[in-house]
């Protein structure tokens, strides 16, 4: 069985490593140093390297690891990197035979204009992206085109499990409870986290189910989304809109 772990980094990153019969494969490696203790602390040695987007704390490790391992680097086209590395776009597969994983490049444009995810398998590594109950910011990219990505996200099967890149989920939970103070669902997942942040364990991978039922930028076609966002019109991109610019003052 292939086995994920997350690898705490910085303050609130998440570098997820990838492991089956002593190979690995890591995600968004900001800091080369707790990917190399992991590594060998488990016995594995690193066979490949998938970067989501340019900014530093997922790439800052990149270039030791590539030194330091027989790790590929994979990056988006669209974007420029320091490193070696072979460009991926969309629909892209990459297959490895150690560990046994086959994914799928998505373009998800808005964080920054490259960004990428990689799924398969039931997994979904969404980058800076999607998050626990919320999205990233708009650095580069327009609110259309991130709506548009993650729209895209939720065509996938709702079992599938997310793996953010960043612990961000109580915060994005009491914003969504701002907007829709009495959801249920929200709620209770609301106790679910808090219960295992308080055990110091993350709240991630969520699950797509989970985020479509509780992620208020996933809802934007939600009649309690729209009033809470007091766009004038109830069309979803202008409700994405404001529901992103109020997020960034919460």
């Amino acid at each position: 069985m292939l086995e994920i772990i997350p690898v705490p980094a910085f303050k609130d990153n998440y570098i997820w490593l990838l492991h089956q019969h002593g190979h690995a494969v890591v995600v968004d490696p900001g800091d080369a140093q707790p990917v190399l203790e992991t590594l060998s602390a488990l016995g594995l040695q690193l066979n490949a390297i998938l970067v989501t987007h340019h900014h530093m704390d997922h790439i800052g490790g990149v270039e030791e690891l590539i030194h330091a391992t027989p790790a590929r680097a994979f990056a988006p086209e669209k974007e420029q990197y320091p490193f070696p590395h072979q460009p991926v776009v969309a629909g892209d597969r990459l297959d490895f035979a150690e560990p046994a994983l086959s994914l799928s490049v998505l373009e998800v444009p808005g964080h920054t204009l490259g960004h990428v995810a990689y799924c398969g398998s039931g997994m979904l590594f969404c980058g800076d992206t999607l998050f626990g109950a919320g999205c990233g910011r708009l650095f580069e990219g327009t609110p259309e085109q991130m709506y548009t990505s993650l729209q895209q996200l939720t065509e996938l099967p709702a079992d599938t499990k997310v793996y953010c890149a960043h612990e961000y989920t109580e915060h994005n939970l009491e914003f969504a409870l701002s907007l829709e103070p009495g959801h249920v669902a929200l709620l209770a997942r609301q106790q679910a986290t808090s219960a295992l942040r308080a055990k110091g364990l993350p709240s991630l991978p969520s699950s797509l189910a989970l985020e479509l039922a509780t992620n208020p930028f996933l809802r934007c076609h939600e009649p309690g989304v729209i009033a809470a966002s007091g766009s004038a019109t109830p069309d979803p991109v202008n409700v994405f809109t404001a529901i992103r610019e109020m997020r960034n003052h919460f």
